[in-house]
């Protein structure tokens, strides 16, 4: 029933957004519609911005009302980016227009008006029916059996009430016909009556014959069966009048008053006709009544038409047409679906200080400017990272306990120049002694989670692991483990990768290692790792780099402050786990 009656179908049109809450009525009784106006998006001003067209409301959603609320949440700033709101409709439909402001993004502004306003509403579902005189809370098909049930009955009713009616008026055009068979008697009789009272009682007292009478009353019908005149009867009519065995018709009080009352011109050939053919038509009718009443399947089949007609009068097209729109893949508005798509650039400090700009602060400078200050740092604190990064891209954070939580770029705390950003572990459940200390962008190809791609990881202890990108496309709250780690180690580094580059591993002895990335094998989340540089007592590594490519160089710096720059060509490829070469003396 659900396929063939999917959602409800609403006079305004508009989008049933989702069809969720109308299956839990449908099966419970109880649901809600989730309506959705129509829109479209027109450039206005030669392009140079937009606007937001609105065609169709949800059902008994006021224009006026809406029109005044938008108005009212732009005037509170509730609602940014809109400019001016007009009302164009007219008698070919309606047009309410919304201009945006020059660089709004109108899918933002359309989801915010879908939030905020009447723009998206609902319409509750209670299918509650008086059955034997109680209550009841139905289903679709509880509903649907009443309601046939209903249909049934005033079909019933009604074709009872218009056979009655058939019946008197065929009886009246029953005493017409014997008038027309022997208008010279009855025209004789009429004359010579002193009153119509005493016309009236010589026309009831005389047996009259009609031809055409007896033989619509007692003709064979096309399916053999002969009819019979006591159905054409109206109720109450006495015994003694209309047609007796022997043929002769008796007329009754009604027929009488009726040929008294007949006018002169009713006498003309045509208008004998006319009596002629209605009697019959009206025998027709009646016949057709009875067939009704006889057969339940033509109740059935008479309620399957007008639901036909129904539909066609009041549909989209002739054909019956839905005049509002199902969207199955519909999706609760999310807080992400407000946030308006903006470059930014998100800064995170050794101390774990996070805080994110728009990129339109930054701004190019001619050669030997001072520069703007980009963050306030503490004193022994500096930035770690620094990355431009769309707000609808992900963060992925890894912490020393080899821990992973996801952050959306609109959920870091947006920052001016001058602050210093809020502690990035006040974001997370982390434990005790844990940190964050690297962060990585899904920027570009990496935004998808794409299968080809690997998050590549490396241990203070030298182990290092390759774990498949979208092994990480299902976010937590409390996170989840990226990489297991052994009592004592903790995670130095993470980089995003295509499986096509080479890893370098640095140790605080001043050694290097360099290999294929293909030398580790993809693992899942939970795995250890493999060795991936071979330590010296007391050592542990320091660092870890992905080569993109020979002419990068590497800057190594000590304790001391002694530092130098080396082409990565001079980092000869080593086998993984093994001590590698001197980095630095």
């Amino acid at each position: 029933l659900m396929e063939i009656i999917p959602a409800p179908d609403f006079p305004t049109a508009g989008i049933i957004y989702g069809i969720n809450g109308v299956k839990e009525g449908y099966r419970t009784g109880r649901g809600k519609v989730v309506m959705r106006a129509k829109c479209h998006f027109e450039d206005i001003d030669k392009g140079a911005r937009q606007s937001i067209i609105v065609d169709e409301l949800p059902y008994q959603v006021n224009k006026k009302t809406l029109q005044e609320r938008m108005a009212e949440l732009v005037n509170e700033k509730k609602i940014e980016g809109i400019s001016h709101i007009q009302d164009e409709s007219d008698k070919s439909g309606m047009r309410l227009v919304i201009e945006l402001k020059r660089g709004e993004v109108p899918e933002v502004v359309l989801n915010n008006l879908y939030k905020q306003t009447q723009l998206q509403d609902t319409f509750g579902i209670n299918m509650v029916a008086l059955i034997d005189g109680q209550p009841r809370l139905c289903n679709l098909k509880d509903l649907i059996e009443v309601f046939l049930q209903h249909r049934r009955e005033v079909v019933t009713r009604r074709t009872v009430f218009t056979l009655r009616k058939s019946r008197e008026r065929g009886h009246v055009l029953e005493g017409l016909a014997v008038a027309l068979a022997n208008i010279d008697d009855f025209i004789a009789i009429i004359r010579n009556a002193p009153t119509p009272p005493v016309a009236k009682a010589e026309l009831m007292s005389r047996p009259w014959d009609s031809k055409l009478v007896r033989e619509m009353l007692t003709r064979t019908r096309e399916d053999g069966g002969v009819v019979n005149a006591d159905d054409y009867r109206p109720e109450g009519l006495e015994r003694g009048f209309g047609m007796g065995s022997d043929g002769l018709y008796r007329l009754s009080d009604t027929q009488a008053q009726e040929i008294l009352q007949m006018r002169l011109q009713r006498l003309t050939g045509l208008e004998q006709d006319k009596i002629v053919a209605e009697y019959k038509e009206v025998m027709a009718e009646i016949e057709d009544l009875l067939d009704i009443l006889a057969r339940p399947s033509r109740v059935s089949t008479i309620i399957g038409d007008e639901l036909t007609s129904l539909r066609q009068e009041f549909g989209q097209t002739k054909l019956g047409a839905r005049r509002s729109v199902i969207e199955h893949n519909a999706q609760d508005l999310a807080t992400e679906d407000l946030i308006t798509p903006t470059d930014m650039v998100v800064t995170l400090s050794h101390s774990g200080y996070i805080k994110s700009q728009p990129l339109s602060e930054y701004r190019a400078q001619k050669r030997g400017g001072r520069g703007k200050q980009a963050t306030q740092t503490k004193e022994d604190d500096w930035i770690d990272q620094l990355f431009i990064a769309n707000t609808h891209d992900y963060l992925l954070c890894f912490s020393n306990r080899g821990r992973l939580y996801w952050l959306k770029v609109w959920e870091v705390p947006a920052g001016s120049r001058g602050s210093r950003g809020r502690p990035i572990v006040n974001m997370f459940p982390l434990q005790e002694g844990e940190k964050i200390n690297v962060v990585l962008a899904l920027t570009g190809e990496f935004r998808s989670f794409p299968e080809d791609h690997f998050v590549f990881m490396a241990t203070s202890m030298g182990t290092v692991k390759k774990t498949a990108l979208h092994e990480f496309n299902n976010p937590r709250k409390l996170g989840i483990i990226a990489v297991d780690l052994d009592e004592g180690d903790y995670l130095i580094g993470a980089a995003l990768t295509d499986g096509k580059h080479d890893v370098m591993l640095f140790s605080d002895g001043g050694k290097a290692v360099r290999f294929d990335e293909n030398d580790v094998r993809p693992m899942g989340r939970n795995a250890r790792g493999v060795r991936g540089m071979m330590l010296e007592d007391g050592q542990g590594v320091i660092a870890m780099l992905v080569a993109e490519d020979e002419q990068q160089s590497v800057l190594t710096a000590t304790q001391n402050g002694y530092g130098k720059r080396t082409g990565i060509t001079e980092y000869t490829r080593h086998g993984r786990g093994t001590k590698g070469m001197i980095a630095i003396q």
